[in-house]
């Protein structure tokens, strides 16, 4: 070896002692955190305190059939699928999804303006509502806020609970705060993700206490880096990750798995989703 290429040697030996010798000194650095897909990138995260895990795993799923449908293989809950639609699929022939296999429907009541601010019904809500629960379906509605304050997010909760009045909503009430990526004059650019959070409680309290089941929808990084899921965990969650399994990290009973969907007697692409409902445990025989 001559004198340069020890010299190198050397020096690369040292840096690696020095690199062992600090995490000998500072320790694991992710200890007390896990890896998850942010929508991104892989990223490494401190689990909220008493937010329950998600127990799903990819081996539950499976593309079945001759048209490769996502289907839940695993044992530990009972599906259906269904759909979230708003103003955007137009006309839709209900009768049609139905007899395709679609259960349920989340459809859009109504909306909040995200530079104005006025609060707006969905265009085809009364449409999409009334035909789908004459094509048997269960329904749930869900809400599209540009909330920057918990009094307009409780506002926005009073608005839905009129629009729902009288119609047979059992599946949940639905907050939807989503940012304005595309456009910078958005009135919800610079909300901060403790306002965020105190919205979704506040729409979710009005909305429990008129007998509904509150649910806040949300992306993989609206839940890791904006919402204080800590404050949130009573509530339903649905998450909104396409892929081939729900890899959200905390547990969630709503997953929107497509945004491609393609359903009988809609037009154009559909969303896609999926309602786990957890088995019961079997009871112990008596001995």
């Amino acid at each position: 070896m001559d004198k340069k290429r020890k010299k190198l040697h050397t020096i690369s030996a040292l840096l690696l002692a020095a690199v062992l010798l600090f995490v000998s000194a500072c320790g694991d650095p992710h200890k007390g955190q896990v890896q998850v897909y942010d929508g991104s990138a892989e990223v490494w995260i401190t689990p909220a305190k008493g937010v329950p895990v998600s127990d799903f795993k990819a081996s539950d799923f499976s593309t079945l059939g001759e048209n490769k449908e996502l289907t839940y293989t695993g044992s530990g809950y009972t599906v259906m699928k269904g759909i979230d639609v708003s103003y955007y699929q137009q006309d839709i022939d209900w009768t049609k999804a139905a007899a395709s296999g679609i259960e349920f429907a989340f459809i859009r009541c109504g909306y909040r303006g995200y530079t104005a601010g006025a609060l707006c019904e969905d265009e085809k809500f009364k449409d999409n509502i009334a035909g789908a629960l004459k094509a048997g379906l269960k329904v749930g509605v869900y809400f599209f806020s540009q909330a920057v304050t918990a009094d307009e997010a409780a506002e926005e909760a009073e608005y839905t609970l009129k629009l729902i009045k009288g119609c047979d909503v059992t599946l949940p009430v639905v907050f939807d705060w989503e940012r304005i990526d595309s456009d910078a004059t958005a009135r919800t650019t610079q909300t901060d993700g403790e306002t965020v959070t105190a919205c979704a409680a506040a729409f979710c309290e009005k909305i429990a206490a008129a007998g509904y089941k509150p649910c806040v929808y949300f992306y993989r990084n609206t839940g890791y880096y904006v919402y204080d899921l800590t404050k949130l965990k009573d509530y339903t969650f649905w998450v909104s990750t396409p892929g081939n399994y729900p890899d959200f990290y905390y547990a969630h009973s709503i997953w929107q798995y497509s945004f491609e969907g393609s359903v009988p007697g809609i037009a154009g692409n559909t969303d896609m989703d999926m309602i786990f409902t957890p088995v019961p445990s079997a009871s112990p025989q008596p001995s």
